[in-house]
């Protein structure tokens, strides 16, 4: 937990410790940054058993009250987005806002390239990040696997963005229109940008797609946002 500010809770994508936020961060002003090492993650230790996706997401619920917050806006990245999503249905009144970037709703997604899936691991110049436990990773890979949000888009009433690069061969921007047509309200914004949106540069793009949303809120004020 960093910074002053409205509360803004980070879920990550699979095989990623909260490090590799650290691109978003920077970009960020006037936010308190609450993150964490999802189980098998970084420095988090391997469960014995796979954690689901609504397990994961009242870990979250968990790393919120032992913060003292009761409620933040949510990003959601990748994985993360698929918890960001489990979460707003499940404790709505600890969301805010919320910004789905780089996901889809699980079963039923349009699948990315399985090449492209070796971007999910972390850059060779993040020397810094731990390296991935990989029963932790797989135990994230059958968590996703078995889990759809398409039941339960049209009951999420959180304000939500949908932030996707048209260019991720990972999990394809047509996952992205998806979400924004079930959930109620939802906005999308496209970036020219591939899956990682997280990194230096894409990082700035995010970030600037998100802080008009997030901010309206702040000021009591409709979302503006451009598509």
């Amino acid at each position: 937990m960093q910074g002053d500010g409205p509360a803004l809770l980070l879920l990550n994508g699979l095989t990623r410790p909260l490090e590799s936020w650290e691109p978003v961060a920077r970009e960020l002003r006037g936010r308190t940054i609450i993150s964490f090492d999802a189980p098998g993650v970084g420095r988090s230790p391997t469960p014995v058993l796979p954690l689901s996706i609504p397990q994961m997401a009242r870990l979250a619920t968990g790393v919120l009250d032992e913060t003292g917050v009761d409620t933040a806006d949510v990003l959601g990245f990748s994985h993360g987005g698929a918890v960001a999503q489990q979460l707003a249905v499940d404790a709505p009144t600890r969301v805010r806002r919320l910004v789905l970037a780089s996901t889809s709703c699980g079963i039923g997604a349009s699948p990315g390239s399985q090449d492209a899936l070796r971007s999910l691991l972390p850059p060779s110049g993040a020397r810094a990040w731990p390296r991935p436990d990989a029963v932790g990773t797989l135990w994230q890979f059958l968590a996703i696997s078995s889990w759809s949000s398409i039941p339960f888009l049209g009951a999420i009433r959180t304000p939500t963005l949908v932030v996707h690069g048209i260019r991720d061969r990972v999990v394809p921007p047509a996952n992205s229109t998806v979400l924004a047509q079930r959930i109620p309200g939802a906005r999308l914004v496209t970036l020219p940008a591939g899956h990682d949106l997280q990194r230096a540069g894409p990082a700035g793009s995010l970030v600037g797609a998100m802080e008009p949303f997030l901010a309206a809120r702040l000021r009591s004020e409709p979302p503006l946002v451009k598509v």
